[in-house]
Order: C-alpha cells, then sequence, then structure tokens
C-alpha cells in the first residue's frame, strides 16, 4: 500500500509537468515483500527490495520505477541511474505507541518494555539511550506491524520512519519524533528515488524536473559516506544532514550491535555553487547512483566528497573495527 502510495504521488507530479502523456502503473513484488519470517538484516541481499523492479526496467517493460531511496544500494547495476530524488518528507524515525501506553514516550516506559523494530540501526542507538527497554525484530509491510502492535500485547511501541506513516495517512498515531540526540536516521531515509534506464535519455531528461535540489545534496553526503563505510542492512550505520545558508553539514555514525561501542562525527561544506551550462560529455555524470542534471555539478562534487571525508575520519578512528564486530555478531544471531 504504501509502495502504491509513493508511485501514485510520482504519477502525480509527471501529470502535472506532462498532462499530454498516458501513465500506466504495474505492480510488482519483490524478494523482500516475500520473506518475512527473516530479518531484512539476516537475508543480507542488497538488491532485496529492487531486482525484479530492474528485471522489468532492463527488459523495457516499464520505463521507471519509484522506490525509497533507502531501499537503493549505494551502488547500482550498471545500466540503471537514480533520475531523480524527490522533495524529502520528514527523515526521522517515529514512535507508535501501544493503545495501553498512549501518551507516553520511549524514557516513560516500565521497565522491560518490548519495543518492536527490525533495524539494527535504530535498536544500536535505542539500546544506548534507553537502556531499561528491551528490543525485538518485527518484520512485515506498515499495515501488518501496526496490526501486531495494536491486536497483540507482545510490543509496548513499534519504531517506524516517521516519513511512511505520514504518507499513509497515519500521522495521528505518531506518539513521539525521535531526534537526532536520540537516533540519527538511515542514509536516504524519507526521500523518494526515480529509477531510470541509464541511456534512456528522453526519460532521464522528463524526470530529472522532479529532483529537489537540497534532497539531492543531502542524500548524495549520505549515500556517500554509506559507500565509503561500505555500510549496508547488516550494519549500524546513521546519519543527519542539514543544508543552511550554502553550507551542507553532516554528522554521521556508527555503532556495535548493542550501541555500546561507537564513533560519531560531524563535517560539513559549501555548496553555493552557481549552476554552469556544461554541456558535453560528462552530461550524465552519476555521483553515488544519482544523475542529476538540474543540480550545479560542482555542488554535487561537493557533496560528495563531503561523504567520503567523513565516512575517512570515522575509519581512521576505528569505525572499520566497529563495523566488522557487528556484522559478524549478525550473521551469528
Amino acid at each position: 500500500q504504501l509502495a502504491r502510495i509513493q508511485t501514485d504521488s510520482v504519477v502525480e507530479m509527471l501529470r502535472e509537468l506532462y498532462p499530454d502523456l498516458q501513465y500506466e502503473i504495474v505492480a510488482m513484488s519483490t524478494t523482500g515483500d516475500k520473506i518475512l519470517d527473516t530479518a531484512l538484516s539476516k537475508i543480507g541481499e542488497k538488491s532485496l527490495f529492487t531486482k525484479e523492479l530492474e528485471n522489468a526496467l532492463e527488459k523495457n517493460e516499464v520505463d521507471l520505477v519509484v522506490h525509497s531511496l533507502k531501499d537503493l544500494p549505494t551502488s547500482l547495476p550498471p545500466g540503471f541511474t537514480i533520475g531523480a530524488v524527490c522533495k524529502r518528507e520528514n527523515p526521522h524515525d517515529a514512535v507508535v505507541f501501544h493503545p495501553k501506553s498512549t501518551g507516553k514516550t520511549l524514557s516513560l516506559l516500565p521497565e522491560k518494555s518490548v519495543i518492536g523494530t527490525s533495524s539494527l540501526r535504530r535498536a544500536a542507538q535505542l539500546k544506548k539511550k534507553f537502556p531499561h527497554l528491551e528490543f525485538r525484530d518485527i518484520r512485515g509491510n506498515l499495515n501488518t506491524r501496526l496490526k501486531k502492535l495494536d491486536e497483540k500485547d507482545d510490543f509496548s511501541a513499534i519504531i517506524l520512519a516517521a516519513a511512511g506513516l505520514k504518507r499513509m495517512g497515519w500521522e495521528n498515531r505518531i506518539g513521539q519524533i525521535l531526534s537526532p540526540e536520540d537516533c540519527l536516521y538511515a542514509v536516504g531515509q524519507g526521500a523518494l528515488a526515480v529509477e531510470v534506464r541509464a541511456k534512456d535519455q528522453e526519460i532521464l531528461n522528463m524526470v530529472s524536473a522532479l529532483h529537489d535540489g537540497e534532497t539531492v545534496l543531502r542524500c548524495i553526503a549520505e549515500r556517500a559516506f554509506m559507500k565509503h563505510l561500505e555500510g549496508g542492512c547488516s550494519v549500524p550505520v546513521a546519519v543527519n544532514s542539514i543544508l543552511k545558508d550554502g553550507q551542507l553539514y553532516l554528522t554521521g555514525a556508527v555503532y556495535s550491535l548493542d550501541g555500546s561501542d561507537s564513533l560519531k562525527e560531524t563535517m560539513q561544506t559549501s555548496v553555493n555553487q552557481p549552476q554552469q551550462n556544461e554541456d558535453g560529455p560528462n552530461d550524465d555524470v552519476q555521483h553515488v547512483g544519482i544523475t542529476a542534471k538540474t543540480v550545479p555539478r560542482q555542488a554535487q562534487q561537493a557533496a560528495e566528497s563531503l561523504g567520503v571525508e567523513l565516512a575517512s575520519l570515522l575509519l581512521s578512528k576505528g569505525a572499520k573495527h566497529i563495523l566488522s564486530v557487528a556484522r559478524q555478531l549478525n550473521d551469528a544471531r
């Protein structure tokens, strides 16, 4: 349902820009939708929610695919690119409480209350911040997870992306939004990506009108950070980014599975470059999988360098050890 709402919203934006075109929506399910009894971090497949869709794109069965950007690996298969990154919804995590705990916050829940989340990133940060709580895996789409929360007494609360709840029209269920002090968010969280064939100039030009400049730069920095760390679903990596007065600020962190060991740093760079007309062979340069013709290239370059430099800083302080231990422990679970 959420995937459908996200796709419809992109089609709506395209309809406003290109009212004469016909749009057909093809629904598909992916490996990630089908394997519901295993934690995401255990399946270990990077393209869990994307492979089947990319096959259809490759065979020209569809022309564009709408994803949550956080589901897209930082390296796309050859021949594909992210042709648009739409304006970001609130990227933070939200807490939805069991009806019996309505009106509470995580810090006010009783000792040993069980919180549901399938994300290692959320669990690692929140275990450290709220040691009196217990964290357990919960899988399934948003409807399924809310049902599990409401109809059983297994969980006192579950953690979900605020963006998904908002898009589903369930904002009234949000009991608490987690601030960056409580929980940094996932790379790309809250942004929608439109994936297209890299050589399909017509479609690429068409969807590039959907790019939101600020979101593009923030997400390039976040994705470059993750790519340089070699982070993925199976390790806790988290970010927070802000673009203000031409300055891009990126906070990045890595955590051990229980959150006891962590590294966190913030860096900034100027992205205040004007758009120059730089036609020519470099026109379709990708930055961590994103082709953004409408965003100044030097600004994109600066954003990518920021992510790489921040990751290098954490690696120089021992991030690789924290992540490899986290990966081994997760594999052994």
